[in-house]
């Protein structure tokens, strides 16, 4: 039997998004790009075929675009995630790249981060127990998970034998895991069920939200 298998995506645009603004814990909602971006999303999830749940983490952004995709395919929003939430970004929060600079001249070109920036480490620790947990509470559902860029890279870097670098991650764009005791592999390339919807924050930030 076949390791069961999520595809984990990130959530629709936020307000913060739309104004360039990083985010981490923070709490923003979906801009009204986002809700469009997550309705979008539904046609692409039903050419999929074969979920039987949705589930996200704790964040509006994800809950909301978990909220709209669940309803339109009529299946189950299973309880939010704080495991699947965004890495926090510590005293940048909320801050654009802009006022990151002037606060903090030459971390962002150093690869430096400040107080409190949650380390790849961590929020790979828990959001494999995360998705580990949701797998063995729903065995032999297929789940799309609505979560966040930061987690989605920090597991495909965690868990693949191929370094490609840092790749964009786009809105309602992620990557099928396959899902077992010892290990969470990407499964296949990524995949956009919004192929068209534009990132919100451009290459150079080298950050998700």
């Amino acid at each position: 039997m076949s390791d069961p298998r999520v595809l984990v995506v990130r959530h629709g645009e936020s307000t913060w998004n739309a104004v360039r603004r990083w985010q981490g814990q923070a709490d923003p909602p979906l801009s009204r790009r986002g809700e469009t971006q997550a309705e979008r999303a539904v046609e692409a999830a039903l050419e999929l075929g074969g979920f039987d749940a949705v589930a996200s983490s704790d964040l509006r952004r994800a809950r909301s675009t978990g909220s709209i995709i669940a309803t339109r395919l009529g299946l189950d929003l299973l309880p939010a995630e704080s495991g699947l939430s965004e890495r926090s970004a510590g005293e940048w929060e909320g801050l654009t790249r802009g006022e990151i600079e002037a606060r903090y001249p030459g971390y962002l070109a150093d690869g430096r981060r400040p107080s409190g920036y949650e380390s790849d480490e961590s929020i790979v620790d828990r959001s494999s127990r995360a998705l580990r947990l949701l797998v063995d509470r729903h065995p032999g559902r297929t789940l799309l998970v609505v979560s966040h860029g930061g987690i989605i890279h920090a597991l495909e870097r965690a868990h693949s034998d191929s370094d490609d670098g840092w790749q964009r991650l786009d809105n309602l764009a992620g990557r099928w895991f396959a899902v077992d005791r010892d290990s969470i592999v990407p499964d296949g390339p990524r995949v956009a069920l919004v192929p068209d919807g534009g990132p919100a924050i451009p290459p150079p930030d080298r950050h998700y939200t």
